[in-house]
C-alpha cells in the first residue's frame, strides 16, 4: 500500500523504505525550535543526556516571543534563561528583541525551515511549516530537550484525512475562514493524532499565507499535522526565503486515507468561531449583531503582510467605533518595516488603532491586550478557550482579518462586504 505525503517524510527520516500509520520510528530532525515559555523546561532537562553541546547548533532555534518584550520580572528571567543558555552553545538561530518575530512566521521568513523538512517545536502551532511541504509538529518540552542534544525524536506514525479543494474564494474570504469552516464541519478532535493533507486543483488559488494560516490551526482539529503539496506558489516563497533545495514528497495514488472531504472554496463564507471552542462556528450571515470592545489583528496566525494589507483595506478613511479597542502585531520585524513603509501604519493609526512590536501578547492572555470581565474581541489568533484572552468571563470570537477590521469599524461582529458597500 501506498504513503501519503507525511508518511514519505517520515519514512525519509527514519532511514526506512515504508512506514505505516500506528508505527513507532526515531527519526532524524531539520529543526528544534522552543520559545521563553517551553524551552526552559527544555533547557533545565538538557543536562540530564550527558551531552556537553546541542547535536547542531545551526539546527536549534530559540525565539522569545510569548512574554516578550518582558512584561515582568519572571518573563524576563524566562528569556534569560535562553539567552544564556544560547549564548553558552553558540545557537545560530536565537533571536532576540529587535531581531526576532513571532516564532511560526519567522522561521520559515528566515529560511530555517524548507520542503521536505522534519521539524519538532515545543509550541503546538508548529504545524504551520506544513504549508511549505514539511513535516512539522508540536511536542512536549522533554521531547525539545531530546532533540537539541541527540538531532532525533519518536513518532508514531499518523493515519491521514485528505481535503480536496476546489474553486476559489469569494472578495473577503481567506485561509482563515477555510480552517474555520473545517474545524466547524469535523470538530476539535476530528483528526485527533492524523495528517490534514491538503489536495486538488483549489490549492492553487490559495497564497502561501493562507496555506500558513490554515496549517497552523490544524492542531485545532486535534491535528499532529498540517501539510500541502509543493507546487510553483511554494516554491516561489523557498527560492525567495530558502536556501537549501527543497525535497519534494508527493502522496502515492493509493496512499490510503481514512475519509476525504470535498470542498468548493467558492462556497465557503467568511466565518467566526464563537465562545469557547474553535469548533463553534457561524458563517457572518448567521452571527447576529455581537458588541465588542477590542479587536486583535496579528498572530502566527494572521499577522503576514497580506492580513495587514486586507485589515487597511477595509480601515482606511474611516474610523473604528469609540467603544472598539483595535490592536495591530505585525508578525515579524520583517513584516513590521513593510506595513511601515507601505504606509499601512498610517491608515491603521489615523483609523484609531494601536500599532505593537512583533509578539504573541494577547493570543495567550500574555499582554498587551488582556480582556476584564464580561469584555468581548474579535480576534485573528487561533484559540477562544475560557480565559485564553484576559479573564474567564470574557469572549474571544475568531475571525480573519477583513472580519476583525469590519468589526473594529462598526463596534460589533461585521460583514466586510456590509461594511465595504456602507
Amino acid at each position: 500500500m501506498g504513503m501519503t505525503m507525511t508518511q514519505k517524510i517520515l519514512a525519509h527520516h527514519a532511514n526506512l523504505e515504508s512506514v505505516r500509520a500506528g508505527q513507532l520510528i526515531m527519526a532524524n530532525l531539520d529543526m528544534v525550535l522552543g520559545n521563553d515559555i517551553t524551552a526552559p523546561v527544555a533547557i533545565n532537562e538538557f543536562p540530564k543526556f550527558g551531552k556537553q553541546t546541542v547535536f547542531d547548533k545551526d539546527k536549534v532555534a530559540l525565539v522569545p516571543d510569548h512574554f516578550s518584550p518582558n512584561k515582568d520580572i519572571k518573563a524576563a528571567e524566562q528569556c534569560k534563561c535562553l539567552r544564556t543558555f544560547a549564548n553558552d552553545h553558540e545557537i545560530t538561530n536565537y533571536f532576540d528583541v529587535g531581531q526576532m518575530g513571532i516564532e511560526h512566521a519567522l522561521l520559515p521568513e528566515k529560511g530555517l525551515v524548507g520542503a521536505g523538512d522534519l521539524v519538532i517545536g515545543a509550541d503546538s502551532h508548529t504545524c504551520t511549516y506544513g504549508a511549505l511541504g514539511a513535516f512539522s509538529t508540536g511536542v512536549g518540552s522533554t521531547d525539545m530537550a531530546c532533540g537539541m542534544a541527540t538531532g532525533q525524536a519518536w513518532f508514531k506514525v499518523p493515519s491521514a484525512l485528505k481535503f480536496n479543494l476546489s474553486g476559489r474564494f469569494s472578495p473577503y474570504v481567506s485561509g482563515k475562514d477555510l480552517i474555520l469552516h473545517i474545524i466547524g464541519m469535523i470538530g476539535v478532535d476530528g483528526a485527533l493524532y492524523q495528517s490534514m493533507e491538503f489536495t486538488g486543483e483549489g490549492v492553487a488559488n490559495l497564497t502561501i499565507d493562507d496555506r500558513f494560516t490554515v496549517a497552523n490551526m490544524a492542531i485545532e482539529a486535534g491535528a499532529k499535522n498540517g501539510i500541502f503539496p509543493v507546487d510553483e506558489v511554494t516554491l516561489a516563497y523557498l527560492k525567495e526565503h530558502c536556501p537549501k533545495d527543497p525535497v519534494i514528497y508527493e502522496a502515492d495514488a493509493d496512499a490510503p486515507y481514512e475519509a476525504v472531504y470535498d470542498i468548493d472554496l467558492s462556497t465557503i463564507k467568511s466565518t467566526v468561531s464563537f465562545p469557547h471552542l474553535p469548533s463553534n462556528t457561524r458563517t457572518i450571515d448567521e452571527v447576529g449583531e455581537v458588541r465588542i470592545d477590542q479587536v486583535v489583528i496579528g498572530s502566527c496566525t494572521n499577522g503576514h503582510i497580506s492580513d495587514l494589507r486586507q485589515a487597511a483595506e477595509i480601515l482606511k478613511g474611516k474610523k473604528i467605533a469609540k467603544h472598539v479597542r483595535a490592536l495591530i502585531f505585525p508578525a515579524t520585524q520583517k513584516i513590521w518595516k513593510q506595513a511601515m513603509h507601505e504606509g499601512l501604519f498610517d491608515i491603521f493609526v489615523d483609523s484609531g488603532c494601536a500599532v505593537s512590536t512583533p509578539t504573541c501578547g494577547p493570543c495567550l492572555g500574555g499582554h498587551m491586550g488582556i480582556l476584564a470581565a464580561g469584555e468581548r474581541a474579535v480576534s485573528t489568533t487561533n484559540r477562544n478557550f475560557v480565559g485564553r484572552m484576559g479573564h474567564v468571563k470574557s469572549e474571544v470570537y475568531l475571525a480573519s482579518p477583513a472580519v476583525a477590521a469590519a468589526s473594529a469599524i462598526a463596534g460589533y461582529i461585521a460583514d466586510p462586504n456590509k461594511v465595504m458597500e456602507a
